[in-house]
């Protein structure tokens, strides 16, 4: 087979494995006959359950929202003080999956939290449990997800033309006119983008929402998996949250239907507007949600892990989880780059609809909550393929499938902007494709293919839902380790795995967002200067 169709056929065998786990489970749902899974869908429990899973994700982005839209506003527009720092500090929340700070919230403010103990020389002696429940659930993904949207609208802000406000301006537009008719539209974009990307989630998650004793759809479909008699119901219920996540896509598709496209950096940046009076209340603001969100958990993680290192406890509790974390984690991303690598290739070289659709495919699987994703695997893994299931191999192909998408978008990026001219030229000099692919593509390629892989790293250390239902028998990651300790209260053996896995991810992050975002910060700078 020639490489021009060795790509496309590779191509379209990655997007049709994509498409197997949502086939699988639809067919398995169906397995115990339309009466079965009607009675399934439509019982008095599995509405309660999807109200619960919907104002728990609706509370979450509103209350994302409420902390990124001020915050991005305030890095990329105003003279707030110390905005450099602040800024990258906001965005380290990336770095804290949600469980670790669930544990951490419940950890502080719980019955027999660090507030107790603070409290308990006033007179008293033990806190209600607000942080359990659809609150607690709220507030632990709001404040875990919202860099998801504070990025995008830094980014978006930033790139705004201040030429346009001006002319809006002396044009009689007041201050609110200019907003909704002039810099509204223009951040719609990536504002709907990033707000999508939180509500999928906050749909999903699956450690936060058990911490904090929140019954959703995603904690009764493992509930009902671990049941062996309930099965049905399992897929069953799953396919609700997979419509609750098309319904999710498709009302974002409509909001920036018509919208015009996110501007290129202008050519001089937007001033910064002075706060005045409000210079303090702002900082305070800002000091607020970055310590909620990363230094309560920070200290509240370092706190707990010194006190069972102190208490007795040994960093032999988190080594083993650790390596295997990491090895899951290269192994992910290799396997996910190498899988991207022809749709990628396909689609940035003008591959057609067919290539776009084969690309739709692989999206597919970033759409489905983690859980839903890994029944589907078991269920075709118990049919089709046994020796696959309880193996480390399928654990990975859950990964891959999940995470695909975060390696084929700065892949497709990267490769669009390689010239073909550079390969004619080298396959006229008598270069094999190979050949060329190794010595010219990839060199120009590398930066887009090491950030898509790092996201895939990044994204499997976090990952809880698969991972609980995937791993063998025995095996222990670093998320697995962090849930099971804090589900059951033990906040110190919770906390040292808790702490490794931050201190892996961190630096991730900082590779992935944060540096990105300083290097912005740093040119704000120089501009101001000059």
């Amino acid at each position: 087979m020639t490489f021009g169709r060795l790509v496309p056929a590779l191509a379209l065998t990655v997007a049709g494995l994509a498409l197997l786990p949502l086939a699988w489970l639809v067919l398995r749902a169906g397995e115990g006959g339309g009466a079965a899974v009607e009675a399934a869908l439509l019982s008095p429990r599995t509405w309660r359950l999807t109200a619960t899973t919907a104002g728990v994700t609706g509370g979450a982005l509103l209350l994302a929202a409420a902390f990124a839209a001020p915050l991005a506003w305030l890095f990329a527009r105003s003279d707030l003080p110390f905005r450099r720092p602040l800024s990258i500090a906001a965005a380290l929340p990336l770095a804290i999956p949600s469980y670790i700070g669930a544990f951490a919230l419940v950890a502080f403010a719980g019955p027999r939290g660090a507030l107790q103990g603070l409290l308990s020389p006033f007179g008293v002696e033990r806190l209600p449990g607000f942080v359990y429940g659809p609150g607690g659930a709220v507030v632990a993904l709001a404040l875990f997800s919202y860099p998801y949207l504070y990025l995008p609208l830094v980014a978006a802000l930033r790139s705004l033309d201040p030429s346009l406000e001006e002319s809006a301006a002396l044009l009689g537009a007041g201050k609110l006119r200019r907003l909704s008719t002039v810099v509204l539209p223009q951040i719609a974009r990536p504002a709907a983008a990033g707000g999508l990307l939180v509500a999928l989630y906050a749909l999903a998650d699956f450690g936060a929402v058990s911490i904090t004793r929140t019954a959703t759809l995603t904690v009764s479909i493992d509930n009902a998996w671990r049941s062996l008699l309930a099965r049905s119901e399992a897929a069953s219920l799953a396919l609700v949250l997979v419509a609750l996540a098309g319904l999710l896509v498709a009302l974002e598709a409509f909001l920036v239907r018509g919208l015009p496209p996110a501007a290129p950096r202008p050519a001089r940046p937007s001033p910064r507007i002075a706060l005045g009076r409000w210079k303090k209340w702002a900082l305070a603001y800002v000091l607020l949600v970055v310590g909620a969100a990363l230094v309560l958990p920070l200290l509240l993680v370092a706190y707990w892990a010194l006190r069972g290192l102190f208490g007795g406890l040994r960093l032999e509790l988190a080594a083993g989880p650790g390596l295997t974390s990491a090895g899951l984690a290269v192994a992910a991303a290799l396997l996910a780059l190498a899988a991207a690598w022809p749709l990628a290739w396909w689609s940035a070289r003008g591959g057609g609809r067919l290539s776009r659709l084969a690309e739709r495919c692989a999206w597919l699987g970033h759409g489905l909550p983690g859980i839903v994703l890994a029944l589907g695997l078991v269920f075709l893994a118990i049919r089709f393929a046994y020796p696959l299931y309880q193996s480390l191999f399928l654990l990975v192909a859950a990964y891959v499938l999940r995470f695909l998408p975060e390696a084929l978008g700065p892949l497709r990026a990267a490769l669009s902007r390689v010239p073909p001219a550079l390969e004619e030229v080298a396959r006229s000099l008598g270069r094999r494709p190979a050949a060329v692919a190794a010595t010219v593509i990839w060199p120009l390629a590398r930066p887009g293919a090491l950030a898509g892989a790092g996201l895939v790293a990044l994204t499997t250390l976090k990952e809880l839902p698969a991972t609980l239902i995937l791993r063998p028998i025995g095996v222990e990651t670093l998320a697995t380790r962090v849930w099971r300790a804090s589900s059951e209260g033990l906040w110190a053996e919770a906390a040292i795995p808790a702490a490794l896995l931050i201190l892996v991810a961190a630096p991730i992050t900082w590779f992935l967002a944060l540096r990105p975002l300083l290097g912005a910060a740093a040119e704000d700078g120089a501009e101001a200067a000059a």
